[in-house]
């Protein structure tokens, strides 16, 4: 049987917001394809939190539950293949595989997330998602009220003491080097009882992932439980920029209420999106996206 190649959507991403994004169509009867290269930002988390009915649970086997669900729907196609090139505008958009395989479509829904720039820190990559944490909503209450640092400067550490204090009391700011926090900041932070350190990280110390200390080039050592951080990233999928959808000033898909992009035809949810990085917010997303681009389909061919 010849392989279907034409499409009502393409939604490249097949994690939470994009198998979201395709259930919703699918169940509107919706020809979809899925594109996912299999490598999800959470992939290190060991857990997965804040989201009902799931809580605790590993990412893994909520995105493979959510994949059996979704492609129990005759209607939605799932490949595990990178998308390398997408052209074309609304109602006739074209992307091309890594396989060399190309495929049609009148609507694209991004969702491939975003890709976190690590630095050049030892133990940092092995660490992140495990005890190197970006949200204490998904993270905070199973180290609550231990010894937690904040890898961050100037207004980003602040911001940061700010958000973590009702989880514990023990803070301690590593700006690795020369402060830049107002002295009106640091004065805040005294009156909180919030620590500064400006010594240089050298390396993080951890078993298997888990934090346990601090090292610094004076040769001192501190111990913490717990580091948020708020790495650079980068989009992980670059086609939408290609095909000009606008980001935000914080490097975001920029889309409005019902996940539309800048561009016409191309919608866009999950972590791609958005500062707020969960799985429910994901799935939440997807759901809009999904309604919405059906609703479009439906206005251009009634």
């Amino acid at each position: 049987m010849e392989k279907r190649t034409e499409f009502d959507v393409i939604i490249i991403g097949g994690s939470y917001a994009g198998l979201s994004a395709a259930m919703a169509l699918g169940r509107s009867l919706r020809n979809v394809l899925v594109l996912d290269s299999g490598k999800p930002c959470n992939r290190q988390t060991p857990h997965s939190h804040n989201f009902l009915t799931q809580d605790g649970e590993t990412p893994a086997a909520i995105a493979q539950k959510a994949q059996e669900q979704v492609l129990a729907y005759p209607t939605v196609t799932f490949l595990a293949e990178e998308a390398l090139t997408a052209t074309g505008q609304n109602q006739d958009f074209q992307v091309t595989t890594a396989s060399g395989a190309t495929f049609h479509a009148s609507k694209l829904i991004f969702a491939a997330g975003i890709k976190d720039l690590m630095p050049n820190l030892e133990g940092f990559t092995s660490c992140w998602g495990i005890s190197v944490l970006h949200c204490p909503y998904c993270h905070g209450y199973e180290v609550r009220n231990q010894e937690w640092g904040i890898m961050a400067n100037g207004d980003m550490a602040f911001e940061l003491v700010k958000l973590l204090q009702n989880w514990t009391p023990t803070l301690t700011v590593f700006t690795n080097g020369p402060s830049t926090l107002t002295p009106e900041q640091r004065e805040v932070l005294q009156r909180k009882k919030v620590l500064l350190n400006e010594g240089e990280i050298t390396a993080l110390v951890h078993d298997q992932g888990y934090v346990q200390q601090i090292a610094l080039k004076d040769g001192s050592s501190h111990t913490v439980k717990a580091i948020f951080a708020r790495p650079a990233f980068e989009q992980h999928c670059p086609l939408p920029e290609e095909l000009g959808c606008e980001l935000t000033e914080t490097g975001h898909l920029k889309v409005d209420g019902f996940q539309k992009t800048t561009v016409p035809g191309i919608f866009a949810a999950g972590d791609a999106t958005t500062m707020m990085r969960s799985v429910a917010v994901a799935v939440a997303a997807g759901l809009v996206a999904g309604a919405m681009v059906n609703k479009e389909l439906i206005e251009e061919r009634f």
